[in-house]
């Protein structure tokens, strides 16, 4: 994997990615921070990647078991340390699951080995934070 990323030039406090598949990402910092808030904030986007990274995976499984998923939404909460570098120290993911008969044993295995086996944003975050799940199934 690669990307480059581009600072936007003075007077400014963005950055443009261009991700190794062929997409560009826009980020920008806080106004306190000399940003003007045009765009997510770089620490922003590694929850983003988590979120889709878990996300994906939990999909993934629940169509590989053959069930009727239809509807997958990920609130992730964060807090981070107080003093630099402020990484994140807890990281909360619940998961909103919808589909026809969805059993919640398979919801939760899913979650659990995308938590513990296949996500490699989460647990990478799970280094330095304590990651924590939770999630509810709606029948569709």
């Amino acid at each position: 994997m690669n990307c480059t990323i581009q600072w936007g030039g003075p007077g400014s406090m963005s950055f443009h990615a261009a991700t190794g598949s062929g997409h560009w990402v826009n980020m920008d910092g806080a106004p306190e921070g000399g940003g003007r808030n045009l765009a997510p904030r770089p620490m922003e986007m590694l929850l983003v990647g988590a979120g889709g990274c878990t996300a994906y995976d939990v999909v993934l499984i629940l169509q590989r078991g053959r069930h009727a998923v239809q509807g997958c939404t990920v609130d992730v909460k964060a807090e981070r340390a107080e003093v630099d570098p402020k990484v994140f120290t807890r990281i909360h993911l619940h998961f909103k699951i919808s589909g026809k008969a969805l059993p919640a044993p398979a919801v939760e295995r899913a979650i659990a080995m995308s938590h513990e086996k296949y996500c490699s944003a989460t647990i990478m975050l799970g280094k330095t934070a304590e990651v924590t799940t939770s999630y509810e199934v709606m029948e569709a």
